[in-house]
């Protein structure tokens, strides 16, 4: 199975982006892929063999389920690559480039949904989260 890959450029530097996109009271504020979703709860153990979970939502509560997975690699500020609770496996890369951060990443698709889907889902919450960081770069 081929995998997908979704990227964006944060205007932000690379510390900022990894804080963001690595703690957990930010996880909660970005990670959604449209305004009716939310992020409830989430906790990063963020090592080698360490686990993470999120709980996506719709806001309304009818649908909702667990991100969750295990570490496999945690390059600080530059890479880390996980294996979802599934056996899919992810990598994200962080790359300066200027005054700001080129995020990319690549996943193993799931079985169920339509591959186009499926990139659509993981490149809205990429923006979410660009657009979240950027913001957040503008009030400090």
């Amino acid at each position: 199975m081929k995998k997908i890959t979704v990227t964006t450029s944060v205007n932000a530097p690379v510390d900022k982006v990894w804080a963001y996109w690595t703690g957990p009271e930010h996880i909660m504020r970005w990670n959604n892929a449209s305004d009716d979703w939310h992020t409830p709860h989430a906790s990063n153990d963020l090592r080698e063999g360490g686990a993470f979970t999120s709980r996506m939502e719709s806001k309304d509560g009818t649908i909702g389920f667990d991100f969750s997975g295990t570490y496999q690699a945690v390059h600080e500020g530059k890479m880390l690559s996980y294996a979802l609770d599934d056996g899919r496996e992810v990598e994200v890369v962080f790359t300066p480039e200027g005054e700001g951060t080129v995020i990319k990443e690549t996943f193993d698709p799931e079985q169920t949904n339509p591959i186009e889907m499926q990139k659509g889902g993981w490149q809205a919450i990429l923006d979410n989260f660009k657009k979240y960081v950027e913001t957040k770069m503008q009030e400090s």
